[in-house]
């Protein structure tokens, strides 16, 4: 059992009874403090299954508190960065598809790097994630971000650890500026097991419409999942600090994950709806005339 699946499994421990000595920004958040706020045992019950009616009903709730965030966004010139990571298949596109459905993709803009051109290669290593970062108003969100260096990269040879030791070592004081800039900085790890790993890629192979999320990386990082794992375990001890914590769900239970990270990523954002609006239809203008012309248009052809 690797690190962080240890925190994960262990019962979280009694609330020390003296006030604790904040840490430093820049520490990782000592290990006594990650088990008190760790999840309860994974071998306690598991809820049962949520209905669709039930996660579509929840979801519709959540979905109108982000169209709110959004007019504060918009209203404030608020800047907001929220980076998803975690395994393949560990529901990373499917949590973005509901947080941007109901939004305006000017408002919430989705980044997902493909592998860096040979210019790319040449730039400072966050050069070309920055360049991505919000303007006033706006809300971005990485679909993987600058942590492939800690992840992808380094458990497939594409960086040295070198390169690895350094990312990891100057991330912190870097979101640390970022922060104090005024950037409100959102980083989750999508967690998901072994066996519904698994079964999530198995149905990839499958399903005729999911195929094309089927990659060779896919299939090589699978047979890798303690590699992973030890990456994942030096990059949280690493760069979970005070000013820019990593925040890790559980995500066997897409909907329940989807939901628990959405109404997460709300308490985190001090909005506020704006006032309500009272909205009238104008009156449409007078037709003085006007007549539908007989145009030889090409309708298209109306199977169903």
């Amino acid at each position: 059992m690797n690190t962080l699946e240890k925190t994960i499994a262990r019962p979280p421990a009694a609330p020390a009874k003296a006030k604790a000595k904040a840490p430093a920004q820049l520490k990782a958040a000592p290990a006594k403090v990650k088990a008190q706020r760790a999840e309860p045992a994974a071998k306690a019950a598991k809820p049962e299954k949520m209905s669709r009616k039930d996660y579509e009903k929840e979801l519709a709730k959540l979905q109108v508190e982000l169209c709110y965030l959004q007019d504060w966004v918009r209203e404030t010139g608020a800047r907001v960065i929220v980076v998803c990571e975690g395994r393949d298949t560990a529901g990373k596109g499917g949590l973005i598809k509901r947080m941007t459905e109901r939004v305006s993709p000017r408002t919430f803009r989705v980044v997902a790097l493909s592998a860096p051109t040979e210019r790319e290669k040449s730039m400072l290593y966050l050069q070309r994630y920055i360049q991505h970062f919000p303007a006033g108003g706006e809300v971005v969100i990485f679909d993987r971000s600058w942590y492939n260096r800690a992840g992808v990269e380094r458990v497939m040879g594409f960086c040295s650890d070198e390169q690895v030791r350094s990312f990891l070592k100057i991330t912190p004081p870097v979101e640390l500026a970022i922060v104090r800039s005024g950037v409100i900085l959102l980083k989750y790890w999508l967690e998901v097991s072994e066996e519904e790993q698994t079964r999530r890629l198995q149905d990839r192979i499958d399903d005729g419409r999911k195929v094309w999320k089927l990659s060779p990386m896919d299939l090589k990082s699978y047979s890798r999942w303690y590699e992973y794992s030890r990456a994942r375990d030096d990059m949280l001890k690493a760069t979970d600090t005070e000013v820019a914590p990593w925040h890790v769900a559980r995500t066997d239970d897409k909907r329940r994950g989807r939901l628990n990270i959405i109404s997460h990523l709300l308490s985190q954002v001090p909005y506020k709806p704006l006032a309500h609006r009272d909205i009238t239809l104008p009156k449409r203008q007078h037709p003085r005339g006007y007549t539908e012309p007989d145009l030889p248009l090409r309708y298209i052809p109306t199977p169903f």
